[in-house]
């Protein structure tokens, strides 16, 4: 069972965490301890988390044809909208209460491709988490451990 851990302490989740396409986003001020990735977007791409903390934050994405440019290959900027997605998660996980964050940087380096009909795992740790703002690290790798990308993410507190 996934269990997602917040400052206030952990919370099971009983079912998946999986974010394929539904026509219900989540509501602010529900109590959902990640409702970042509860929203369209993810939905759409089919963002799946894995774990997520205060200090950590993993997912998964698979490599579907709608998610490919002409090569077979995972696109950038679905790339880059997976890596600013667990991100949000780990500000979100971080945020004071009553707060809300926004992504107001983000890099993105690609290293290697990730063929259509795989499977891209991130990984996001906080490099910084202030009262202000907070920087997030992602490295996207496919299943075999080969580095996809690596993004690093400022995420404000609003």
């Amino acid at each position: 069972m996934l269990q997602i851990e917040t400052p206030a302490g952990a919370v099971p989740v009983t079912t998946p965490v999986s974010v394929a396409p539904v026509t219900m986003p989540a509501a602010a001020g529900t109590g959902d301890p990640i409702a970042p990735i509860h929203q369209p977007f993810p939905r759409l791409l089919g963002v799946e988390i894995t774990e997520a903390t205060p200090t950590r934050v993993c997912a998964r994405l698979e490599v579907r044809p709608e998610l490919c440019r002409s090569g077979r290959t995972l696109h950038g900027g679905a790339i880059m909208a997976f890596a600013d997605m667990v991100g949000s998660v780990g500000a979100f996980l971080n945020l004071p209460e009553g707060c809300a964050t926004a992504t107001i940087e983000s890099k993105t380096n690609f290293i290697s491709p990730a063929k259509e009909g795989s499977v891209v795992l991130a990984e996001c740790v906080p490099l910084h988490a202030g009262r202000r703002s907070s920087v997030w690290e992602t490295r996207i790798t496919r299943e075999d451990g080969k580095l996809v990308a690596v993004a690093i993410q400022t995420q404000m507190v609003i």
